[in-house]
């Protein structure tokens, strides 16, 4: 799925009202039809509803929502907000058919809201997609009011206050909803973690816009559903062999934390590889042999780190980083590791943090390196950044500059390309937070690498397999009792 920025949204529902063709006012009907279609999957008919409109399009929105809701046997009682003289020509049109069904009170002071009862459902449908300044006065104080009130919270396309594709300032007033319906595609806004409160669940409903605009209108940020990461899934043919699919190797573990080499190799071995070595401290070869018996073990000379590793020529793709601590002789041998190699490479965890405190090192890293930093070790690696959205920048930035693939691991990890694409992940859920789930998915990324996957795909289609693995974890353990070894039990595809 394309994520479109506030004009191509806007182009957007041009093109299919001249393309279709369809007016306006009936496109506003079939958004207010899949909206409605949604709630009534959610919520029977006990709960009473309150709409609160603005006089834009969005306020069209809701009165359309309301009349049918009203239609279906729902008790919907609809508040205007009287901000501005002004209204739009397709408000004004709902308006006309919503009073006669529904009683209507207008409210130009904040004191005029009404009163709520706990099960209430708020439906905002005060701003939509094009508001370009902060929200204030009145729509202020009724935001404020609304964001006060019990009850379920739901907003019409996007959170009234919330920009689309650039990042507010703390001091906006924005309604927080327990739910957004948005239309057609995902907003970048839903992506940031500053707009978590801002969003609530969303989810997406078709309303038929043009799909040629859509498929035509250039985007750097896309969203990977289900159907575009079930499109990557290599099969394995029926004569196959393990040489088929990669030797993969791994680099990773220290004294005290051989434990990410256990959590990245086992998941390599399930992630498809036909074969998989991996390099050790001495202290980390017995473990490793008894946690699993499927890899090959190579063992460094060292007892408590990774100082040297063995020739490389027989691996097909390489994964660096969980565990290896950065000791000097570590650095010096992850220096020597990026003069030699001539295969695909993953690095995370240790090896990043390597990266920036040696930043020369980062000159020496092979085309399309595969990062997979967390917010922090990617402030490490690349500065400061204001917010979100600048970090996202900086990212796309850093990864044109060095040639290289970033998974900026968060809730919708966000896979940036060497072009400076985003493709932001669908899967995965708070149950990953904890200890070792970046070390699995180092273990899947270098086993997808090894099967030669383009890094491209790699990147994307292993942080899809790794939040979907953590997403079936949390369905048998939940989020609170699920921990890195069941994100492994749970991978296959």
């Amino acid at each position: 799925m394309k994520i479109l920025n506030v004009n191509q949204i806007r182009e957007m529902d041009a093109a299919t009202i001249q393309n279709e063709p369809i007016s306006s006012y009936n496109l506003m009907e079939r958004a207010s039809l899949a909206f409605v279609k949604w709630y009534e999957e959610r919520f029977d008919t006990k709960k009473s509803i309150s709409v609160f409109c603005g006089k834009g399009n969005n306020g069209g929105d809701g009165l359309a929502i309301s009349r049918i809701l009203t239609g279906k046997g729902y008790h919907v009682r609809v508040f205007i907000i009287e901000y501005s003289k002004d209204a739009s020509k397709d408000f004004q049109q709902n308006l006309e058919k919503v009073e006669t069904l529904i009683q209507i009170k207008s409210i130009f002071e904040p004191n005029a809201m009404p009163d709520f009862v706990d099960d209430h459902i708020i439906i905002d449908a005060l701003l939509g997609s094009g508001l370009s300044r902060p929200v204030s006065g009145l729509l202020e104080e009724i935001i404020k009011k609304i964001n006060e009130a019990p009850g379920t919270i739901i907003s019409v396309d996007i959170a009234s206050g919330l920009y689309v594709d650039k990042s507010n300032e703390k001091s906006d007033t924005i309604i927080k909803p327990d739910h957004t319906v948005t239309f057609q595609l995902p907003k970048l806004a839903f992506m940031m973690p500053q707009n978590a409160v801002f969003t609530g669940d969303w989810h997406v409903v078709d309303i038929g816009l043009d799909k040629k605009f859509i498929e035509d209108s250039a985007t750097p940020y896309y969203f990977t559903d289900q159907s575009a990461g079930d499109k990557l899934v290599k099969s394995r043919e029926k004569f196959s062999h393990k040489g088929t699919f990669g030797h993969a190797f791994i680099l990773a573990g220290s004294y005290g934390k051989i434990g990410a080499a256990v959590l990245s190799s086992r998941a390599c071995a399930h992630s498809g590889a036909g074969l998989l070595t991996v390099h050790v401290p001495e202290c980390g070869y017995e473990i490793m042999q008894i946690s699993l018996p499927e890899a090959m073990i190579s063992v460094d000379s060292n007892r408590n780190n990774i100082t040297s590793f063995p020739d490389l020529e027989s691996f097909s793709a390489i994964g660096i980083g969980p565990g290896i601590g950065q000791e000097p002789l570590t650095v010096r041998a992850l220096d020597q590791l990026l003069e030699q190699i001539k295969v695909p490479l993953i690095i995370d965890a240790d090896a990043l943090n390597i990266l920036s405190k040696h930043p020369d090192l980062l000159d020496k890293l092979p085309a399309k390196t595969i990062l997979s930093p967390h917010p922090k070790e990617f402030q490490r690696l690349a500065g400061e950044s204001v917010n979100e959205f600048d970090r996202l920048e900086l990212a796309r930035n850093f990864a044109e500059k060095y040639n290289v693939i970033i998974c900026l691991k968060g809730a919708y990890t966000a896979v940036i390309l060497t072009n400076g694409d985003v493709h932001f992940n669908s899967t995965g859920n708070a149950g990953m937070a904890t200890g070792g789930s970046g070390d699995v998915l180092t273990g899947i990324l270098t086993s997808l690498l090894a099967q030669k996957y383009t890094p491209e795909n790699a990147a994307i289609f292993g942080v899809y397999q790794h939040g979907l693995a953590g997403d079936k974890a949390a369905e048998k353990k939940t989020k609170t009792a699920m921990i890195a070894s069941d994100i492994i039990e749970n991978l296959g595809w």
